[in-house]
């Protein structure tokens, strides 16, 4: 299995009982119908706990392994709070399926998350980055995921007959959360859609590897870095960061977050209010304390003196 996740790397040094557990563990997630991504990263992160602790059997397992385990690991590799809080979450889960642990349920707590605002690119750069890009399918990528705000796991899914020109619409698939949602389908994509499908053929995913299949995430990620460095874009540009720029301009440009948050396939409208904090129509809208109040004194002069804030 592979993972996505930045967990702990060392050499696994499992016995047969442990290899069969985690492979039980594994199965349990699966008909628990969690995403298949979930499942092997819950896996995997149980799989590094048990193997730091491959000398101490399952049964002997308590919270102070978990407090070692996060200390020897997570903090001195300096992984994110967001991986951390993965880990407790597959955690509460194991210790359903293993009951025989000593590990306490009530006292898993997850870290809270770090309250970062989105990074946010201008559209003058979101442009930059479409037209210098000069790779065809590099170009539709990267257009698409700002187009329709897709994650880059939902666009990477999506098949040829997902695209409905007609409609202008884009049928997303199980989503996050297993939710299945329409996205717009903008007018000035479509030339270079349809440039793309001509020159590419692509038969069964909309956007493909070799052979056929999925093209990687890994891949985009690696382009799309090239292409912000060429339009010297100043913030390392991944494919969230497209998400989070779809969100911020519609908002900027008047669309409700009942909407946005629609559009992004969001379950709580929490999660989308995040935008709230970095568009910046509202902010562009509030005239400077300053200007009021030379505008204010300039009536009052009876001369009509210029006052010139520049002068010597």
């Amino acid at each position: 299995m592979k993972t996505t996740t930045k967990t702990y790397k060392a050499d696994r040094q499992l016995n047969a009982q442990q290899k069969t557990l985690l492979n039980n563990f594994y199965k349990y997630l699966r008909g628990k119908r969690y995403s298949s991504s979930t499942v092997k990263n819950y896996t995997l992160q149980i799989a590094d706990f048990i193997n730091y602790h491959h000398s101490k059997p399952i049964t002997e397992l308590n919270n102070r392994d978990i407090e070692l385990f996060i200390e020897d690991v997570f903090i001195k590799r300096k992984l994110s709070i967001s991986v951390q809080r993965q880990f407790i979450s597959a955690l509460k889960l194991f210790i359903v399926f293993e009951t025989s642990t000593q590990i306490e349920d009530i006292q898993l707590t997850r870290p809270k998350r770090s309250k970062k605002l989105p990074t946010v690119l201008s559209q003058n750069e979101i442009i930059d980055l479409i037209s210098k890009t000069k790779n065809l399918k590099h170009r539709t990528i990267i257009a698409l995921l700002y187009s329709a705000g897709m994650r880059i796991g939902e666009l990477l899914n999506l098949k040829t007959d997902d695209i409905n020109v007609n409609r202008k619409q884009i049928f997303i698939k199980n989503g996050k959360g297993r939710k299945d949602r329409y996205a717009p389908l903008a007018e000035h994509l479509l030339p270079l859609l349809r440039n793309y499908m001509i020159t590419y053929e692509p038969k069964t995913y909309l956007i493909e590897g070799k052979n056929g299949l999925q093209y990687s995430s890994s891949s985009v990620r690696k382009f799309l870095h090239k292409s912000a460095l060429q339009c010297q874009i100043k913030v390392l540009v991944t494919p969230h960061i497209l998400r989070h720029s779809y969100a911020t301009h519609l908002l900027e440009n008047g669309v409700g977050i009942r909407h946005i948050q629609e559009l992004l396939g969001h379950s709580k409208p929490e999660t989308t209010m995040i935008y709230t904090h970095v568009a910046r129509k509202d902010l562009l809208e509030i005239r400077s304390p300053l200007d009021i109040a030379i505008e204010s004194y300039k009536k009052r002069d009876s001369l009509e003196q210029k006052f010139r804030i520049s002068r010597k």
